[in-house]
């Protein structure tokens, strides 16, 4: 009796998905909406911030997904870019000041944060929601990166960048780069174990 009533309510969701993303794509001005790209009915992407936001082809977004651009960042061009056949889990959060890119096929795991800049608080008479954002920095994910559940990737300034087919683990806090082919966990994150492409095998990162 339970999957019999569970079936008609993902029916639903599938529809509403459907709908949500033929609407995004017609009415929001997306610097690119590619092809079999799928964004759920829950994801929070405010229309006003759609001009900076590119979703290659194949992309997907799962439930709750927010996509941000904060109100005071200064760009015109792109400041959050994911590329062909990526997947954002459920609840994940890119918020993005200046570059925030994600290259082909990577995989968010559930409420992952990426972030490039960080709540302004010098001014300790003022609250900090009304002292804006930092200038923060930029971030680029590699193509085929996987990060693990409730992973945080910030960068307060400069350029964080995380090679291609790395791994970060669950809980894992990055605000360093590491380069292709990397295992990284902890907080803060450090390497694990790293791929030899001279043996074609995983190494564990020595001490």
């Amino acid at each position: 009796m339970i999957g019999q009533a569970e079936e008609p309510i993902k029916l639903l969701r599938r529809v509403l998905a459907k709908a949500t993303t033929v609407w995004m794509r017609s009415t929001y001005h997306f610097c690119q909406f590619g092809k079999g790209t799928s964004v759920d009915f829950s994801c929070d992407i405010s229309k006003k911030i759609a001009n900076r936001v590119c979703l290659g082809a194949r992309v997907y977004l799962a439930p709750d997904v927010w996509l941000n651009v904060p109100q005071d960042s200064q760009g015109s061009g792109p400041a959050i870019m994911l590329g062909d056949g990526c997947q954002i889990g459920r609840r994940s959060m890119i918020s993005a000041k200046n570059l925030i890119r994600l290259e082909e096929d990577v995989l968010l795991a559930p409420s992952v944060l990426l972030m490039d800049h960080n709540h302004e608080y010098a001014n300790v008479d003022q609250p900090i929601h009304m002292q804006g954002t930092t200038s923060g920095g930029k971030i680029t994910i590699g193509r085929n990166c996987w990060l693990g559940y409730n992973a945080v990737i910030f960068c307060g300034a400069g350029h964080l960048t995380l090679g291609r087919n790395s791994v970060v683990g669950a809980n894992a806090v990055v605000t360093t780069s590491f380069p292709p082919y990397s295992v990284i966990a902890g907080n803060p994150a450090r390497l694990i174990k790293s791929f030899d492409l001279a043996t074609n095998n995983w190494k564990r990162a020595s001490s």
